[in-house]
């Protein structure tokens, strides 16, 4: 094998390592679990019809209809990224995956599987995290 063969290979797989590493997975604690019972968000945050992220707890709040909230997991079903942006839809950057703000459900691949959802209660203006939602 040849010097500039094998720095290429190295090169290679190095890449893949961070990309992978950017994407999420593994076997470490989700971040949502630090902030279960903890109010996360106020409800003036999060826009009806649209949604924002909190990036502390890789949380995606939509409010689809006046009143009513609902909290995703921002880690895309389809390589693990993290969920950039909400509007009319949940939007993941990386590939081209847009969700559903009521479901999480894909609405657009390449994911196929939808996010996991999370139980909150409003007390007032405050959102808590309870918890992940039962299947």
């Amino acid at each position: 094998m040849t010097r500039r063969r094998m720095l290429g290979t190295a090169g290679a797989a190095g890449a893949a390592a961070l990309g992978a590493a950017g994407c999420g997975g593994g076997d470490e604690p989700e971040a949502q679990d630090a902030l279960i019972g903890d109010v996360v968000a106020q409800t003036g945050d999060v826009p009806e019809g649209g949604g924002t992220v909190i990036v502390r707890g890789k949380l995606v709040l939509t409010q689809p209809g006046k009143g009513d909230y609902r909290a995703f997991s921002a880690e895309c079903t389809h390589a693990g990224c993290t969920i950039q942006e909400v509007e009319k839809d949940i939007h993941c950057l990386c590939h081209g995956s847009r969700f559903d703000l009521a479901t999480g459900e894909p609405v657009q691949g390449p994911a196929t599987e939808p996010l996991k959802r999370f139980d909150i209660t409003v007390d007032g203006t405050d959102i808590t995290l309870e918890g992940e939602q039962e299947a």
